[in-house]
């Protein structure tokens, strides 16, 4: 138990310094802004919480004093809380109020330090076994010093859900948006961290053992941190995330529509502006040309597309609406391709009107449409 404890605040130790570092390189443009460093406060008190957690897993003292990492840890834990409940009044408006209920908070915080240290040493912490800061051990006093630290931790959770939720909503999908709701998401974790402990405590007190059970304190603690550190970071690194995953569904798209595309430039090789590459360097041009030459092939076959059958025999799949008429017109396009190949002309082709297409209003529900007709032809080429 003690090897995963230790290793959840070494996760919990790294994500924090990680976050720093990251924040620390925008330090010469956004030092004067005091949401910036009201954030690198809150990252500087993060990895000092769990530096110490670590420490105090590996040794009894620090700086000669008995117990005086886990001290250090909670003390910093707290003003952690704080630090990152003023960001979050910081983020939601830079406003007369916002920096009275700052100041409230920083009270809050000195006073809650105050006490855990007062109690720390009347309850003869420094002399005590580290493993009493776990379990209570009984003690009245190490008992109310566990309650006073968990209750400091969770109260700033449940107030960082409740506004972070409605500005959420608000920042809609923008960076801000996604740090609120992964921020809402790392309170919860943190919260049940919270209910975790003092159910180690309660009932280590009470003499029940819960066995393994008391690790899920510790898993709960790194995996909110880690959540935690992320939602601290992404306004900063959530655009180029945005833009990379918006590159990957393009080239899956652009690989998707490729044995369409080859066997309608097959039939039409005139459809090509350029001649086919493999390269990807300007995908966003790339992927625009398959979706016009595509069009283009399509309308090249019209001639050879009988509006007398539903495409090439094959029963369309159960699914919805949208799912049939893809696989109707991929039957149609591979169906045409056959007749082309033969010379045979229908005698009710479509060649008088449009192609029979979904209309779509934008390039990126154009590329969704002629991707799912697409995964559709495929099957049916596989099928044969």
């Amino acid at each position: 138990m003690t090897t995963i404890k230790t290793l959840c605040f070494v996760i919990a130790a790294l994500s924090s310094y990680a976050a720093l570092i990251y924040r620390l390189f925008q330090v010469r443009r956004s030092w004067r802004d005091t949401a910036y460093r009201a954030l690198v406060i809150t990252l500087l008190l993060q990895c000092l919480t769990f530096t110490m957690g670590a420490f105090a897993m590996g040794s009894d003292r620090f700086l000669g004093v008995g117990n005086l990492a886990i001290l250090v840890m909670h003390l910093s834990a707290v003003a952690f809380c704080v630090s990152a409940q003023i960001i979050l009044l910081h983020w939601a408006s830079a406003t007369e109020e916002s920096g009275r209920r700052a100041r409230y908070w920083l009270i809050i915080g000195v006073a809650l330090d105050a006490l855990l240290t007062a109690l720390f040493f009347i309850a003869d912490g420094p002399g005590r076994p580290a493993e009493d800061f776990n379990t209570g051990s009984g003690r009245p006093l190490i008992l109310i010093y566990l309650l006073v630290f968990m209750v400091s931790q969770a109260v700033p959770c449940v107030t960082i859900l409740r506004q972070c939720v409605p500005y959420a909503r608000m920042a809609g999908k923008t960076s801000l948006g996604q740090a609120l709701r992964m921020l809402s998401v790392a309170a919860v974790i943190l919260f049940l961290y919270c209910l975790a402990r003092v159910v180690n405590v309660v009932t280590a007190a009470g003499g029940l053992d819960i066995g393994g059970w008391t690790l899920a304190a510790s898993v709960f603690s790194a995996l909110g941190i880690v959540t935690l550190s992320l939602a601290l970071t992404i306004s900063s690194w959530w655009p180029s995330a945005s833009k990379l995953l918006e590159w990957v569904r393009g080239y899956r798209s652009y690989r998707a529509l490729y044995p369409l595309w080859r066997d309608l430039y097959e039939s039409s090789p005139d459809i090509v502006l350029e001649p086919p590459g493999a390269a990807v360097s300007d995908l966003n041009y790339r992927l625009h040309r398959r979706v016009i030459e595509i069009r283009d092939g399509w309308r090249e076959l019209r001639p050879y597309i009988d509006r007398t059958t539903g495409g090439d025999g094959q029963a369309s799949p159960k699914g919805s609406e949208e799912s049939r008429q893809a696989f109707a017109e991929a039957a149609q396009i591979r169906q045409a391709l056959h007749a082309k190949r033969t010379g045979t002309i229908p005698d009710d082709n479509a060649d008088t009107g449009d192609f029979e297409d979904r209309d779509t209003d934008n390039f990126t529900a154009e590329v969704v449409w002629l991707t799912k007709v697409a995964s559709a032809y495929r099957r049916l080429t596989k099928a044969r």
